[in-house]
């Protein structure tokens, strides 16, 4: 059994999950290969090490190459219908783009088929969430953990104009889950980061007794004093054997 804990101590977003999975051994060849699977184009996938407070780091950068239309959640859920992608792929996918698309319902007021994934739909987070469920799958991850996450403060400027931070969207999925306040005058946690833990997690909370094989770091792309860093822990799970209490008789 392999298990993954999200140590996200500067936050989470889209393309912080992907390059710290490459960062773990997701070969890039085989990750765009199985990106080609989408009827998507019109975008370029740049992947480098980076250095980050001293800490290599994999970046990961989706360069859209030409002009693209505003998807709702049947355009994304057609896309991933008509892709070659494994099963297991498309349907965790679909769950991700739907638990995003509902909190952006809720906060607008409208049906979730009304939603027009402005940031959303737009090509980088397609290729930020789909990419992480095939990393994760890639890696053989069967359980995954993640530490309680840390929310900046501000405002944010997206299409609906100034946004407060945490974003709307990123609170709605965030219910439920332990989080705590930082003194940082940015967006720490993104709508689609929140989207692929809170749908993919299985347990918040502290890091369970594990044995780690590997570590994996994706840099985030706010410029800050702080290391814009997620980083994962790969390994398997510490079994603990109990004690036997029948004490042993003396022989007299």
């Amino acid at each position: 059994m392999t298990v993954a804990y999200f140590d996200c101590f500067s936050g989470i977003a889209g393309d912080m999950i992907l390059g710290a999975l490459i960062d773990l051994g997701v070969d890039h060849t085989f990750l765009k290969n199985e990106l080609k699977k989408l009827p998507l184009t019109g975008y370029d996938i740049q992947i480098r090490k980076v250095q980050c407070n001293h800490i290599t780091a994999t970046d990961v950068t989706v360069v859209v190459t030409k002009e693209q239309h505003h998807r709702n959640l049947s355009d994304i859920n057609d896309m991933l219908h008509q892709s070659m992608l494994e099963e297991k792929i498309k349907t965790q996918s679909q769950r991700i783009f739907y638990n995003l698309g509902k909190a952006e319902a809720k906060i607008h007021n409208v049906d979730i088929e009304e939603v027009h994934f402005h940031e959303v739909g737009a090509v980088d987070s397609i290729i930020d969430i789909v990419g992480s469920v095939i990393g994760i799958s890639r890696l053989g991850i069967d359980t995954i953990y993640c530490s309680p996450l840390p929310l900046g403060h501000g405002f944010v400027s997206c299409q609906h104009g100034l946004l407060p931070l945490p974003a709307p969207a990123t609170v709605e999925l965030l219910k439920g889950v332990p989080v705590y306040s930082v003194d940082r005058e940015q967006e720490t946690v993104t709508p689609t980061g929140a989207a692929v833990i809170t749908t993919l997690a299985n347990v918040f909370g502290q890091m369970p007794e594990m044995k780690i094989i590997r570590i994996g770091y994706g840099s985030g792309k706010i410029p800050s004093t702080y290391p814009s860093l997620l980083r994962i822990f790969l390994g398997t799970p510490i079994t603990v054997k109990p004690k036997n209490d029948k004490a042993k008789k003396k022989k007299k």
